[in-house]
């Protein structure tokens, strides 16, 4: 008996192939979304952790930055205290002075002699306390510009602002902008004007305000500014000293140094260069740097 011969749908292979290609297309698109989407939040989360490292870094700045504040103000209230006291004494002993000399007029004797030797010591201790008073008054008002830091910081302590020629020298490289490599290549592609407002930069900006406030008024002073090359901060003064007393110009350097944008390598070969071309030596340098150099005279 022959057997019959089996008959097969091709409405049925069709339908199979469809479903078997719609499937394969759906874990593909799948597979796309799914991996655009494992890149995408990779470089979100790089991004979010540069910025925390970036915020951690100003939290451990500015912490240490208290701390210098609370040490420099307990020193200050200490100066305060014991100059307190000391006016104190002085007072007290004038005090008994004044009644010693009193009560011997008082009792009839004329020792004129003893009389004038109390009454130098009296004009002695009147002279130290006007000294006292007068130095007191002076130490605010000496300097020829005022400059008060963010919470009345004292950005610098312990230094002797002394000499008749100073000079400060500030990098201006692109490191100056953060402290951490990959901050610095960051900023450094940003807009110009928010790499001026960089955290390092601009707190290097305040210390330069600082120092200049601090000088003596009878100085002279130079600002020079270096990277690869070096030149003063104010343009137009080149190879000559500037009196603290001109205000004006003081204060056209700091707006001169809040336009500088860091950029560039190190060099203090050309650095000392530029300030050896001055007419006379400084009495005072004050390097603001925040490492060694990359270069000497020029790139390796």
């Amino acid at each position: 008996m022959a057997r019959r011969k089996r008959q097969s749908s091709t409405f049925n292979l069709s339908f199979l192939d469809i479903m078997s290609c719609g499937f394969g297309a759906v874990v593909l698109v799948f597979l796309i979304i799914d991996h655009s989407l494992e890149v995408e939040i990779r470089t979100v989360n790089a991004e979010v952790l540069s910025e925390v490292e970036l915020l951690e870094e100003d939290i451990r700045e500015g912490e240490a930055g208290l701390v210098r504040l609370r040490n420099a103000l307990d020193e200050a209230d200490l100066d305060i205290v014991e100059a307190d006291g000391l006016a104190r004494r002085i007072t007290e002993e004038l005090d008994e002075y004044e009644a010693l000399i009193a009560s011997i007029e008082e009792s009839g004797v004329s020792d004129s002699d003893a009389i004038a030797k109390l009454q130098a010591e009296i004009n002695q201790l009147e002279e130290e306390i006007r000294l006292l008073e007068e130095a007191s008054e002076a130490e605010a008002g000496r300097s020829a510009r005022e400059f008060v830091g963010e919470g009345n910081r004292q950005y610098l302590t312990g230094l002797n602002l002394g000499g008749r020629r100073i000079a400060i020298m500030v990098d201006t490289s692109a490191s100056m902008l953060a402290n951490q490599l990959v901050n610095v290549i960051r900023l450094r592609n940003m807009d110009p004007e928010l790499q001026k407002q960089a955290g390092k930069w601009t707190r290097t900006l305040d210390t330069v305000d600082w120092l200049t406030a601090q000088l003596p008024v009878n100085a002279q002073f130079q600002v020079m500014t270096f990277n690869t090359d070096a030149k003063p901060a104010l343009a137009g003064t080149e190879s000559q000293w500037l009196e603290v007393a001109d205000t004006p110009k003081l204060e056209a350097i700091s707006l001169a140094l809040r336009e500088q944008v860091p950029a560039g390598g190190t060099s203090l070969h050309n650095a000392f260069g530029a300030l050896a071309a001055l007419p006379s030596p400084p009495d005072n340098i004050f390097l603001l740097t925040d490492g060694l150099p990359t270069q000497g005279e020029r790139a390796p």
